[in-house]
């Protein structure tokens, strides 16, 4: 993936950007497939937790460097590209999630009337917009990472008799 956005490029925003994600990528994703050994096991809530804090961390790594990366239309297509012929768009991250909550789902311990897709694609967007408005706006203006991750698990209310 790295080698087709750099042609015609040497060093800089590009390279730190593919360097940072093809370093975290691969733990992020290992952290979001691990919670299938999570299923049945703890309060689903209190299993989110780190992995909503993780998640708040990945982002606000990556996004720092995404930034000033993705100047130029050419290398957000190539991007685009890459990340398209290396199995890695969106449900990479949604899928593993999504799956582990339909699991806990399915013994009753995450409310019947939850969308295990939705609340997978709402706490990873609860995560990158912790990040962002970190990233915008300063670590001091609003909650911290715990505090964040506390609740965008919270308000996800997935467990069942819990509102």
């Amino acid at each position: 993936m790295a080698v087709s956005l750099r042609d015609d490029r040497t060093g800089g925003a590009v390279d730190h950007f593919l360097a940072l994600l093809q370093d975290r990528l691969p733990l992020w994703l290992r952290i979001l497939h691990d919670l299938s050994h999570l299923v049945g096991k703890g309060r689903v809530n209190d299993n989110l937790l780190p992995i909503t804090r993780a998640g708040i961390d990945y982002y606000a790594e990556i996004q720092s460097a995404a930034l000033p990366a993705f100047t130029s239309p050419s290398v957000t297509v190539r991007f685009r590209e890459a990340i398209r012929d290396n199995g890695l768009g969106p449900l990479a991250e949604t899928a593993p999630l999504a799956a582990y909550l339909a699991a806990e789902q399915r013994l009753g311990r995450v409310n019947g009337e939850a969308d295990p897709e939705a609340s997978a694609r709402l706490l990873l967007a609860g995560c990158f917009r912790h990040a962002y408005n970190e990233m915008v706006f300063g670590a001091d203006a609003g909650p911290t990472r715990d505090v964040s991750a506390e609740e965008i698990v919270r308000e996800l209310r997935l467990e069942p008799g819990r509102s």
